[in-house]
C-alpha cells in the first residue's frame, strides 16, 4: 500500500496526459468536485474556489476527523488548490473572472442560471477567453422544462427507475448519480479539450460548453431497458441481487461464520455463460440440470426458479471458503460479499495498490496523520499519475494564486479584511 506525504506537495509531472491544463472548479459537494478529482489526478492544475469561512459543505459531511474536517473531503479534494473567494461580492466575482481568463476549463455544478446571474456564464466569459471550456453539471441539464429544478442525486437517480421494488425505493448507500455525473463530466471535458485542439488547428475558436445532467448520466447506464420497452413493451424494474433475463447470476446464502453466527453470509456467482453454467452444475453435482433444456441463457431464464433453488441448496450447506475453493477450482466466477474492512485488507487490493495512505497535516512537526483513500483509476501504462497531496485546508492557496494574478500583499490584506477572500 503506497504512502503519500503532505510536507512538500510535488508539482504534477509534465508527462501526465493533462499537464499544462488549468481547471477552475466552482462546484461543491460531489458531482463537480469528483470531475475535478479525476482531471487533477492525471495532471491538470485544479483551482478550487470555495466560500470563505465555511468552504465546500462537504468539508463537514458525514464522519469528521480530529481537525473537524471530513476525511471524504480530503479524498475528493486531493491534488487541488483551495482559494477562498466570496462569489456573492462583486470584487470576488471579478477575481474569478480574471482566473477564468487564465484557465482552460471551468467546472461548475450550480443550479442552472446561477453563474449567469453573477455575470460568470459562458456568454460573458467567452468574450474574455474564447477558448474556455465550460463544463456544467446539473440535475436535468441546461435546457428543457426541468432545467431550473434543483437536482440532487437522490432525486435524479429515481427518474431512470433504478430503485423501486415494493414499498420505498431502495438506494445504494452512496451518491451514485453524483459520481456517475462527475465521471461523465470528466469524460466530456477531455473530449472538449481534444475538440479544441482540432478547432485551433483549423484556425477556429476552441471554446465550447459540456452539458452534463445527473438524470441523463444515469440514463446512460440503463443498458437495454429503453429499446426493450420500445420493441417488446417490457418494463424492467429492480430485481434484488439478480439481473433480469440473465441466469444464473445472483447472491446465494452460505453457512454463517463461526465468529458471527447471527450474521448471514453470501456469495456471488456469475455463471451466465453457457460453458460456465455447465461447469457450475458439475461442481455442485447437478449434472441433471445440464442439457438441451438448459443449453443457452434464454432456456435457463425459463427455468430460473429451478436453477436458483439448486444453487442455493448447495451453497447454504457450506461455509464461504469451501464454496470459493470448489468454484474457483472449477473456473466459475465467484466472489464473497464483503464490507469495507475486507476490501481494504484484501490481497488483490494490496497487490494493486488500490488503496493508498495519504498524509494530512505536517508530519515533520508531528502534527500529521494518514488517511486511506482509494486510488484514482484507470491505471495508464507508463503514466506516473498519483495522489500528490490530500484535500487542502480552506484557502490554503489563496495568496499563492492571487499573487499569480499580480495582487500585492496590501491588496490581499484589504480583500481579506473586507471579507472578499478568506
Amino acid at each position: 500500500m503506497s504512502t503519500v506525504t503532505a510536507d512538500a506537495p510535488p508539482a504534477p509531472s509534465g508527462d501526465l496526459p493533462l499537464s499544462g491544463i488549468r481547471v477552475l472548479e466552482l462546484g461543491q459537494l460531489i458531482a463537480g468536485p469528483f470531475c475535478g478529482q479525476l482531471l487533477g489526478h492525471f495532471g491538470a492544475e485544479i483551482i478550487k474556489v470555495e466560500p470563505p469561512t465555511t468552504g465546500d459543505p462537504l468539508r463537514v459531511w458525514r464522519e469528521l476527523d480530529i481537525d473537524g474536517t471530513s476525511p471524504w473531503f480530503r479524498s475528493i479534494a486531493r491534488n487541488k488548490k483551495s482559494i477562498a473567494i466570496d462569489l456573492r461580492k462583486q470584487e470576488g466575482r471579478e477575481i474569478v473572472k480574471q482566473l477564468a481568463v487564465r484557465s482552460d476549463v471551468i467546472v461548475e455544478n450550480f443550479k442552472p442560471g446561477t453563474l449567469e446571474k453573477w455575470g460568470l456564464g459562458p456568454q460573458e466569459l467567452h468574450r474574455e477567453n474564447p477558448s474556455l471550456i465550460f463544463t456544467r453539471v446539473s440535475g436535468y441539464g441546461q435546457t428543457g422544462p426541468w432545467a431550473s429544478r434543483p437536482g440532487y442525486a437522490s432525486v435524479c437517480e429515481v427518474n431512470p427507475d433504478t430503485g423501486l421494488l415494493s414499498g420505498p425505493p431502495t438506494r445504494p448507500n452512496i451518491s451514485l448519480g453524483d459520481s456517475v455525473a462527475g465521471l461523465h463530466a470528466a469524460f466530456g471535458t477531455v473530449l472538449a479539450l481534444l475538440s479544441r485542439q482540432k478547432k485551433v488547428s483549423r484556425g477556429e475558436q476552441g471554446g465550447e460548453m459540456v452539458d452534463v445532467s445527473i438524470m441523463e448520466s444515469m440514463l446512460n447506464l440503463m443498458e437495454g431497458i429503453v429499446p426493450e420497452y420500445d420493441r417488446k413493451g417490457k418494463v424492467r424494474g429492480p430485481s434484488g441481487s439478480s439481473v433480469t433475463g440473465i441466469v444464473p447470476t445472483n447472491a446465494y446464502p452460505c453457512l454463517p461464520l463461526p465468529s458471527t453466527p447471527a450474521s448471514p453470509t453470501y456469495i456471488i456467482i456469475g455463471a451466465n455463460g453457457d460453458t460456465l453454467y455447465a461447469r457450475l452444475m458439475r461442481a455442485i453435482n447437478r449434472e441433471d440440470l445440464i442439457g438441451t433444456l438448459y443449453a443457452h441463457n434464454h432456456h435457463r431464464v425459463a427455468r430460473q426458479g429451478e436453477i436458483e433453488e439448486a444453487i442455493s441448496a448447495w451453497t447454504s450447506q457450506r461455509q464461504v471458503e469451501e464454496v470459493l475453493t470448489i468454484l474457483e477450482s472449477a473456473g466459475v466466477p465467484v466472489g464473497r460479499v464483503v464490507g469495507v474492512k475486507e476490501i481494504v485488507e484484501g490481497e488483490q487490493v494490496k497487490a494493486r495498490g488500490a488503496v493508498e495512505d495519504v498524509e494530512v497535516g505536517c508530519s515533520r512537526k508531528g502534527e500529521g496523520w494518514k488517511v486511506k483513500m482509494p486510488r484514482v483509476f484507470p491505471v495508464l501504462e507508463g503514466c506516473d499519475a498519483k495522489t500528490r497531496w490530500a484535500g487542502p485546508d480552506l484557502g490554503a492557496h489563496t495568496e499563492e494564486v492571487l499573487g499569480e494574478l499580480g495582487l500585492n500583499v496590501e491588496s490581499i490584506i484589504r480583500l481579506r479584511e473586507e471579507g472578499v477572500i478568506g
